[in-house]
């Protein structure tokens, strides 16, 4: 089995593993409740509660639906992940909620009451998500609206998103609520709670995904430590000459940019190959390029 084959198992593993713990969140703290949030998954949870239509049926019918006229006006750029990610969920969405013990949930999450339910629903579901889009997964849902939307009319994406999320959540409202009007109040404060919270959860695990490290490594053994890190952990290396000025020495620094997630790896091969070697760390703000993030002009 080749690498590149078993990075994509370990990509569909990840998202497996990250839409589990994104419906368990929802499982066990948010329908229970009777609470919702944003994007797809929010317009779902108001169909269910309303209508009595289960959400994993919705779910999988209107993502459908968005990925079909995505592809007509986006193209066909959302890949084989997006729709594993949306199939999977679907079924999530029907399995894991009977395979939860409501005593589990009744101790867990309702009898702490919707505030903590809220938040930790908005935690969990926000860790699920970002899990996935570390590995290039997507749940599709309002994603492809606000894509079309921007591309059409030159709005930021993630200002769309927050508009469409703020329209969904207040629309829990028309859910037939027997405690009036005042629960449903709350039921759309807790919604923006649980917006909130997953939101702020999701840029945290990016942005620490996201960190970068620079390393100068000084070595005899430059070689092969430069070759066994582009072989093993994929990363461009450069090599720059250089002079000792202490032993007036001509000497060849290794330059890597890496994640910082990779760091540990990265000295590890250096420890191996040379023990005694020079290495010097320095935290990136910002590292855009191949295998990086992309240059973003507003």
């Amino acid at each position: 089995m080749n690498k590149k084959t078993t990075r994509l198992l370990k990509d569909y593993l990840v998202i497996t593993l990250a839409i589990i713990v994104y419906t368990v969140g929802w499982a066990v703290f948010i329908l229970p409740n009777s609470m919702v949030t944003g994007g797809v998954a929010g317009i779902c949870a108001i169909i269910q509660y309303a209508t009595g239509f289960n959400i994993s049926y919705s779910y999988a019918i209107l993502n459908t639906i968005l990925l079909l006229i995505g592809t007509k006006y986006l193209g066909k750029g959302f890949g084989a992940k997006t729709i594993y990610a949306v199939a999977v969920i679907s079924i999530c969405f029907r399995i894991i909620p009977e395979l939860i013990p409501q005593e589990f949930i009744q101790a867990v999450a309702i009898d702490n009451g919707k505030l903590l339910s809220a938040i930790f629903g908005g935690v969990i579901s926000g860790f699920g998500i970002a899990l996935m889009m570390n590995v290039g997964g997507s749940s599709g849902g309002t994603d492809i609206v606000g894509l079309m939307i921007s591309n059409k009319y030159n709005i930021s994406t993630g200002r769309v998103l927050l508009f469409l999320d703020i329209i969904i959540i207040a629309s829990s409202l028309i859910i037939p609520e027997e405690a009036g009007w005042g629960a449903r109040f709350a039921t759309v404060i807790f919604g923006y709670v649980i917006a909130g919270v997953e939101t702020f959860t999701l840029d945290h695990m990016l942005q620490l995904n996201r960190q970068s490290v620079q390393l100068f490594i000084f070595s005899k053994n430059y070689e092969v430590i430069a070759n066994r890190i582009m072989q093993e952990s994929e990363r461009g290396v450069s090599v720059i000459s250089a002079k000792g000025w202490y032993s007036k020495d001509d000497i060849q620094v290794v330059m890597v940019v890496a994640r910082k997630s990779q760091l540990n790896q990265l000295l590890l091969i250096v420890k191996q190959e040379d023990p005694n070697a020079f290495t010097s760390i320095g935290s990136v703000a910002g590292v855009y390029g191949e295998g990086f993030d992309r240059i973003k002009i507003r």
